[in-house]
């Protein structure tokens, strides 16, 4: 029986990417690469920032691509004021809260940034608990984050349902062998689906949040819901 819904941050619940692709371009042009969407979606999206950094500029020092992450983040954050909740995330969050499914926010993004976004889309108090990649074993694609999440929780894979926009997100909650559903607010379909996802919709507002949820054992009575 479905008992928890687990979500992903940047691109899920609202669709960071274009602000983050904008820093990313102003941060790596310095060093001369350039950043275009196919480049963002291969080598950036859904990582961390350490493994990005040591990825694209092996040269800098461990102490020197710290800085530069901060940088990074510090500027995404100054854009960032006026990001919107992802169409239909409003009544989904007020929706699980009337049938009491726990929520949990499970995200690769550094605290700082966590919680300004979540400050700024109104959803402070939104969530049971919030697990940060820092906090766990490991980030995404490691499964860890979100075995945290359960543990914290007190549930079984089986009573979950995470919802995820990006291929290291989708690999990381099926590793936990949670059933995942594809955010395509930053990729394909077909990518979200051959990473795993079991189903992929556009955003919230997606009829078929009503069928998957009766998949996992969650009937929804007609007119009690905006999904």
């Amino acid at each position: 029986m479905l008992t928890a819904l687990l979500f992903d941050l940047d691109g899920t619940l609202a669709n960071t990417d274009p602000l983050h692709l904008r820093t990313w371009q102003e941060i790596l042009g310095q060093y001369g690469i350039t950043v275009d969407a196919v480049f963002y979606k291969k080598h950036i999206s859904g990582r961390l920032n350490p493994d990005i950094v040591r990825d694209l500029l092996p040269q800098l020092s461990l102490e020197e691509g710290l800085r530069l992450a901060d940088r990074k983040e510090a500027r995404f954050r100054e854009l960032g004021t006026e990001l919107q909740p992802l169409p239909g995330l409003l009544e989904l969050l007020d929706w699980a809260s009337q049938h009491q499914l726990s929520r949990a926010l499970v995200t690769n993004a550094p605290r700082e940034n966590a919680h300004f976004m979540l400050g700024v889309l109104g959803l402070e108090y939104a969530f049971t608990t919030v697990v940060l990649a820092e906090e766990a074993t490991a980030g995404k694609p490691d499964p860890a984050p979100y075995q945290l999440a359960l543990s914290r929780l007190g549930i079984m894979p089986g009573q979950a349902l995470a919802f995820e926009d990006s291929q290291a997100g989708i690999r990381a909650a099926v590793a936990a062998d949670i059933a995942t559903v594809g955010i395509a607010s930053t990729h394909e379909p077909q990518v979200l689906q051959k990473a795993g996802a079991m189903q992929v919709i556009p955003d919230f507002t997606d009829p078929k949040l009503v069928e998957i949820f009766a998949a996992l054992g969650l009937e929804i009575t007609a007119g009690t819901n905006s999904l």
